[in-house]
């Protein structure tokens, strides 16, 4: 309490001016242990302030994103795209009137399970590993156990959904696999991750000379834009205005989709599949993901042998030992898990 006057308060009550789809703090369905509410900001403001303070967030900045270890200083890492994702995601919940907080939090946390060196180090998680690793579950398992010397962050129950189920099958959006998020804000981290990317790792491809601008779908040119700024003014824009007329509705019965229009849809899906193609998987033949792959074979392997040799705390994280080296691996960053291979004597 502040001179009288719950800050906090005040801010919930401006909640009930929102979208009637819109998630509202004070409704949340809570935390897995309970707190006392904060005097000054709303439980969702609270769950974006722990994440950005925590260890798991810093350390993206050190995280590949598609290229490792790449020469140049304007390559994405996977902390720029997460900055990116929550600008796209706040942007577009102001315009439907959505839970821009709440929105936010998701966004920053959503990839602070990722392995080094992007998703080749997810991949070779994924084989090793017996019971299969996803960083969108690493994610949620690094916020719910792993931070805060094994307590977690206790988030509440909108971000913890909305970072486990940001993540997207590799076919087409709104696909068959696509999935669904507890909350229209989580939905709307879910698309901007992935306007994001493609629009970044456009120009990173560029950058790296595996692409020009000239190779991409010229089809995608007149309806999105040639430059990154205008298919993502393009994107973000058509997913307001086809989402509006749903989520300004007063019938809250009826859960929308934050969508596409069908004609930015199939161009957007055109360029996600032309990275796919042109980008990712030439990219994982590259001698540098070939390497990466190998660095994380060898922690996996070594560690698995060596249970005495890792951190104390994470042996305490699990009673499944694969799952302590599991947990360890995947919160490296790229060059501490270069310079931990290369010093391990085997």
């Amino acid at each position: 309490m502040i001179q009288g006057f719950n800050i906090r308060q005040r801010i919930e009550e401006r909640e009930l001016q929102l979208s009637p789809l819109a998630a509202q703090s004070v409704l949340s369905r809570g935390r897995m242990r309970y707190e006392e509410p904060c005097p000054i900001r709303t439980a969702f403001q609270r769950d974006r302030d722990r994440i950005i303070h925590c260890k798991a967030f810093r350390r993206l900045k050190h995280k590949t994103q598609v290229f490792i270890a790449p020469l140049g200083d304007h390559y994405v890492t996977r902390l720029t795209h997460t900055l990116e994702v929550s600008q796209l995601a706040r942007t577009i919940a102001r315009s439907l009137n959505l839970n821009e907080d709440l929105t936010e939090a998701i966004g920053l946390g959503h990839d602070l399970g990722h392995t080094p060196f992007g998703h080749v180090g997810e991949e070779v998680l994924n084989e090793l590993y017996g019971k299969g690793f996803r960083h969108n579950q690493q994610s949620l398992r690094v916020v719910d156990t792993i931070e805060n010397d094994g307590k977690g962050l206790n988030l509440t129950w909108e971000v913890r959904d909305g970072i486990l189920n940001h993540s997207k099958p590799a076919d087409n959006m709104y696909g068959e696999n696509w999935g669904e998020v507890g909350t229209l804000e989580g939905e709307i981290c879910k698309i901007s991750d992935l306007i994001a990317y493609v629009n970044h790792d456009i120009g990173d491809a560029i950058r790296a000379g595996i692409i020009t601008e000239n190779n991409l779908p010229c089809s995608t040119f007149k309806l999105l834009g040639r430059s990154n700024g205008e298919r993502v003014n393009t994107m973000v824009c058509d997913i307001v205005e086809s989402s509006w007329a749903a989520t300004g509705s007063s019938d809250s019965q009826t859960r929308p989709l934050i969508k596409m229009s069908n004609s930015v849809l199939e161009a957007t899906n055109e360029l996600r599949a032309f990275l796919f193609e042109k980008v990712y998987r030439v990219q994982s033949k590259e001698q540098e993901s070939i390497a990466a792959r190998q660095i994380v074979h060898k922690l996996y392997e070594y560690f698995e042998k060596h249970l005495d040799e890792l951190p104390p705390e994470f042996m305490r994280f699990s009673d499944d030992t694969e799952r302590c080296v599991v947990d360890y691996i995947a919160g490296m960053t790229d060059q501490y898990a270069i310079n931990l291979a290369k010093n391990m004597s085997v």
